[in-house]
């Protein structure tokens, strides 16, 4: 049986990071690299808004010259934004990610937020399985 997402939040966790559509491009990247992420939320009135995230940095900030420390996020930030669902599987979110080209999706049951998965979350979850299966066959041809 495929993995879900909400496996894949029972595992890593729901908490999310985000940032409102003011806040600067400096005040988002100090909130992510003190929490590790590679991206956060931008939330409006506990609404999805967009995301924003250390490519939108590298590809939108900074090749046109902008100032970090002044300019808004809502300025860079991607806004239109993909979801997962709870029970869609691994491999259909990581479809979404490589049709979309997007690298993070939040994930919504019946409209609520309660967490974010990165193609990083996914790509490590289908390793692994696919070494547990490799390890089960081993067993098994090992007669194990």
């Amino acid at each position: 049986m495929s993995q879900t997402i909400v496996d894949i939040l029972d595992d890593k966790g729901r908490k999310v990071f985000s940032t409102g559509g003011d806040a600067t491009v400096f005040d988002a990247l100090q909130t992510m690299a003190d929490n590790n992420v590679g991206a956060l939320l931008v939330m409006s009135v506990g609404q999805v808004i967009g995301i924003f995230s250390e490519r939108d940095y590298a590809r939108k900030v900074l090749q046109e010259g902008f100032s970090s420390p002044e300019t808004p996020v809502r300025t860079f930030m991607s806004s239109e934004i993909f979801y997962a669902k709870p029970d869609q599987t691994v491999e259909e979110a990581l479809a979404i990610m490589t049709e979309k080209r997007c690298r993070h999706l939040p994930v919504l049951d019946n409209h609520e937020l309660i967490g974010l998965v990165s193609i990083g979350d996914l790509v490590k979850a289908t390793i692994a399985a696919k070494e547990f299966i490799i390890s089960q066959l081993e067993d098994y041809i090992q007669g194990g």
